[in-house]
């Protein structure tokens, strides 16, 4: 005698989704609730088309799919010290994740690479020399260059033989702002650029003139003439400038200007001058420069008998931040200048510069200075 036979249940299924918001979750029905179903649907009168719901529009799990739903987030993979080493020796099945300070550094690479919608050009100056600008240009330049995928050039615009190439590159440079400027209408492709730039790395340099006679020849108009023909090839143009702030290159400079750095040091004198720079440029019709300015803090010369705090504080009330580049003994040969070989501190404190500059980027059609984008 053989069992009667069960009848058959659709086995459960799993629900990844929940269900759309507004429609309760439908329960299975059954053989008899079919039936009087039908029978309801038969006896009604069928709706006109007018008043028949569309629900072809109607989102369902499947159409509301998204990368976040579907992906496991997993902890970073650590790169540097014993974090990476367990990584490592456990085939990553323990991932203790970056540390604090790898943490910071990525977050420092990211805002590096801010998308820049147009060009952008940021002035480096001081009212005297010494204070570390040619420095800061440098650190600047190489740490743009290295971490972002567009082109990234620095101009040497010192009226005085400046020496921002010999910085980056170790060596006397060959060629110079002067063979751009006798080469200008022919420079057609970047390859054209390329004969008459240098290259450190993945950064672009243009020499100033080396001799002082032909340096101080060089004008606001060959300078908006040299910017010109950068701008058509280069993202990114940062302008190492003179000293003299009433130089005609150094109008031609501001004039160009979408971000600016003020060199100082945490000193009487050398906080002095960098007050004095921001007070010449308020004066003079560029107070938005100033509200985004970076005042970097060159601290190879510091006393006891400075208040830090206070003076960081004094600055950051009048433009955007301030970085202190720390003492260190790669910069303090005064040869080329290597990112791999400066101390940790130095090296986070040239990113964190690259940083800030970036972060304006994405403001830079909002900037209201005069100045056109290329």
């Amino acid at each position: 005698m053989t069992e009667p036979k069960q009848q058959e249940q659709a086995p459960p299924t799993a629900e990844p989704w929940r269900p759309p918001a507004g429609r309760p979750h439908e329960e299975p029905l059954h053989d008899r609730d079919r039936d009087l179903d039908r029978d309801r649907d038969q006896a009604s009168p069928p709706q006109s088309p007018a008043l028949q719901a569309d629900h072809s529009h109607v989102e369902t799990p499947a159409t509301s799919l998204s990368f976040d739903s579907i992906v496991t987030r997993r902890s970073a993979r650590p790169a540097t010290g014993w974090r990476a080493a367990v990584y490592a020796l456990t085939a990553g099945r323990w991932n203790p994740g970056p540390s604090r300070a790898e943490e910071q550094y990525l977050e420092r690479v990211s805002q590096i690479r801010t998308l820049l919608p147009g060009r952008h050009v940021v002035t480096v100056t001081s009212m005297k020399g010494g204070i570390g600008k040619t420095t800061t240009a440098a650190l600047l330049g190489l740490a743009l260059a290295e971490y972002r995928g567009d082109h990234v050039i620095a101009l040497d615009a010192n009226p005085d033989a400046g020496t921002l190439a010999e910085r980056l590159l170790g060596v006397q440079p060959i060629r110079n702002v002067r063979d751009l400027l006798a080469n200008a209408d022919r420079i057609e492709y970047s390859t054209d650029l390329a004969r008459v730039t240098e290259r450190a790395g993945r950064l672009q340099v243009l020499a100033s003139e080396q001799d002082p006679l032909l340096s101080e020849a060089f004008t606001a108009a060959e300078y908006h003439r040299v910017i010109g023909v950068l701008r058509r090839f280069c993202e990114v143009i940062i302008t190492d400038t003179g000293t003299g702030l009433v130089h005609s290159a150094m109008q031609g400079a501001l004039a160009e200007t979408h971000s600016i750095i003020v060199t100082g040091a945490p000193t009487a004198d050398g906080a002095s001058l960098a007050s004095r720079t921001l007070d010449w440029l308020e004066r003079n019709g560029h107070r938005d420069l100033v509200e985004r300015a970076i005042v970097v803090l060159s601290c190879d010369r510091v006393s006891r008998d400075i208040n830090l705090g206070a003076l960081r504080q004094h600055f950051k009330s009048r433009c955007r931040d301030v970085v202190e580049i720390p003492p260190d003994p790669h910069l303090a040969k005064g040869q080329q200048i290597h990112l791999d070989e400066l101390r940790p501190r130095t090296r986070d404190a040239a990113l964190h510069l690259a940083g800030l500059v970036a972060s304006q980027f994405k403001d830079i059609n909002d900037l209201t200075h005069g100045r056109e984008l290329g």
